[in-house]
């Protein structure tokens, strides 16, 4: 096992403990002193507990190399792991609007704010440490899976802190005004966390569905790409065919060069070679597939797009036959 894959699982087992450890204390404290938005947060954290999960199971599953039935390997698990995640957190957010919804229809009283305010201050303290650590591994190792999680945690800490303000509020509001009402900040703070939580679900989902649909890799990656074949000319005539897409943590690139006719089969190797080693310096969970083609003095218009000879030397053009 390779010493990064070493870290993404321990990072996610960190997750899971934290999490854990984090549904426990909202639930007894929410239940004690009737608080519908520290129950509200439990909930997120049971979400992000079995969301820890899941990416626990989708980073050990996705290093798996590839085999005779999963020839491109086993990355898009992490990207699937990513949507299922996102659909929990949808769950999530709408069982905590129902529930909040429920309290505000109700007079039940919120007794001893001052712990809810206590265990969300503990509990955005954690979700920052251990988020901050899966962003870290997250992006060195280029895990959606992690990212996910990470994004998840940090919701976590933007709610719990909205959470632990309305308490504040009902805290410092019934001791200075015992006689006044204002227990329906709690409820609303609760509708509040939902909102952030469907917000942070919408951007998890389009980010791994862009993956699962083989979307073409962000246009600075790709430009780099293009950079990394250009400057390999005169040895390269032009390219042309570049299609990206990214499974998981791993690149898939192709793209067709156009060569000198009469170079030698050895040397066209070595081309391909040095810009496969070129690119994986930039990518290195890449997987490039290059096609090479004879640049016979006649091109078709997909291919004067990407010619690299000069302005003199540059062939006429035909159109592509349909």
């Amino acid at each position: 096992m390779t010493n990064i894959q070493q870290r993404k699982e321990r990072v996610a087992m960190l997750s899971i403990a934290s999490n854990s450890s984090l549904v426990v204390f909202k639930v007894i404290v929410g239940v004690l002193i009737g608080s519908v938005s520290i129950i509200s947060e439990a909930i997120h954290s049971g979400m992000d507990l079995l969301a820890a999960m899941i990416a626990m199971f989708s980073v050990k599953t996705s290093s798996v190399p590839a085999d005779d039935v999963h020839p491109f390997g086993h990355g898009k698990i992490e990207n699937i792991s990513g949507f299922v995640e996102a659909l929990l957190i949808f769950i999530a957010a709408f069982w905590i609007v129902f529930e909040a919804l429920k309290k505000l229809n109700s007079s039940q009283v919120i007794e001893c704010a001052g712990w809810g305010v206590v265990v969300m201050l503990f509990s955005s303290g954690v979700n920052y440490t251990v988020s901050r650590k899966l962003f870290q591994v997250g992006k060195e190792a280029d895990s959606i899976a992690l990212q996910a999680d990470a994004w998840h945690l940090r919701t976590d800490v933007y709610t719990s802190a909205g959470v632990m303000a309305g308490l504040s509020i009902i805290w410092m509001g019934n001791k200075l005004f015992p006689a006044s009402n204002i227990n329906w900040i709690d409820p609303v703070a609760a509708l509040l966390v939902a909102i952030l939580i469907l917000r942070a679900a919408y951007h998890l989902i389009v980010q791994s569905i862009r993956d699962l649909i083989d979307v073409k890799l962000p246009p600075e990656e790709e430009n780099c790409i293009r950079n990394i074949i250009i400057s390999n000319q005169p040895a390269i005539n032009g390219f042309h065919h570049l299609r990206t897409r990214k499974a998981g943590h791993v690149r898939f690139v192709e793209f067709h060069i156009k060569v000198d006719p009469q170079m030698s089969v050895l040397d066209s190797h070595n081309i391909t070679t040095g810009l496969e080693q070129k690119i994986k310096q930039k990518f290195p969970e890449s997987a490039i597939n290059i096609h090479i083609e004879p640049c016979d003095g006649e091109c078709e218009d997909i291919c004067a797009a990407g010619c690299l000879l000069p302005e003199e030397k540059k062939p006429r053009v035909l159109k592509s036959s349909h």
